[in-house]
């Protein structure tokens, strides 16, 4: 069993024994039918991954990690905000009649910034920073920018990266402020450990700790019965996940130069509601 299928059983069980629910609210997530989007919760969920040791991704059911290096590409590479530039079709509910998602993602980490070394764009401040000043505690991203939530097809839910560079290894955390865990816990770890990766190797650096952050973890009461036989799975060892190491400048990578080998994962017969 993967690391990361153990972290999930554990966060699951912690949530599905212990965890709160928000029936007594007015929630805002609607089902298919418009019945209100109930979850069961905890906050202040964290999880750490070694990507010296492993990489986190989950055997309990397939991660589809094309489509979400796909998305992450889209995100942090395209800085794109128009769901005809990513080739699945999991934004299309928040997206306007043109394609639009609005001020949101990949927009915010393409406006450019004034700094005293010159005007950066966020995802070229933290690639600069990398090389020039590997020892700051200022590399971090941040998109959930109040000004323009207004304008945002949905809030951020995967908000910001910090980064920190030591022993010649990068380390990151990923800040979340809400996870549909049995939707996209793990498409979120394997993007940003991906991520991660990435950064390291057009800096110089080697992988080294992913900390996963999330405010509000939750399961959705239509998930529940699915997330209970999901974790009774025996799972596999984690696959083994490469990038192309010929590639050393971060926008020339492509899907293509992510290389997983040996995964293997139980079938999961089940379509999962996604509340809106």
């Amino acid at each position: 069993m993967s690391y990361a299928d153990q972290c999930f059983i554990r966060n699951c069980r912690d949530i599905l024994d212990h965890g709160f629910w928000d029936k007594e609210f007015d929630v805002r997530p609607r089902w298919e039918d418009g019945a209100p989007a109930y979850t069961i919760k905890k906050f202040g969920m964290i999880n750490r991954y070694d990507l010296s040791q492993e990489f986190p991704m989950m055997t309990l059911r397939r991660t589809a990690w094309k489509s979400a290096v796909d998305e992450l590409l889209w995100i942090w590479q395209k800085k794109s905000n128009n769901v005809h530039e990513l080739n699945s079709h999991i934004w299309d509910s928040w997206a306007d009649e043109s394609g639009s998602i609005g001020k949101a993602y990949g927009y915010q980490l393409g406006v450019p910034h004034q700094y005293k070394e010159g005007r950066f764009d966020q995802v070229d401040r933290i690639l600069y920073d990398l090389k020039h000043n590997p020892s700051s505690r200022r590399i971090l991203s941040n998109i959930y920018n109040h000004h323009d939530l207004h304008e945002m097809g949905l809030y951020p839910c995967a908000y910001s990266m910090t980064f920190n560079v030591a022993g010649g290894k990068l380390n990151a955390i990923l800040n979340q402020r809400s996870q549909d865990m049995l939707t996209a816990n793990n498409w979120n770890v394997c993007q940003y450990a991906i991520l991660t990766m990435m950064f390291a190797q057009v800096s110089g650096l080697q992988p080294g700790e992913f900390v996963h952050v999330v405010a509000d973890a939750h399961i959705y009461d239509r998930h529940i019965s699915m997330v209970e036989k999901m974790i009774k799975c025996k799972g596999y060892k984690a696959p083994i996940v490469e990038i192309n190491p010929d590639i050393q400048d971060f926008y020339r990578f492509t899907v293509e130069d992510v290389i997983v080998r040996e995964y293997q994962y139980n079938a999961f017969p089940y379509k999962i509601p996604v509340a809106i």
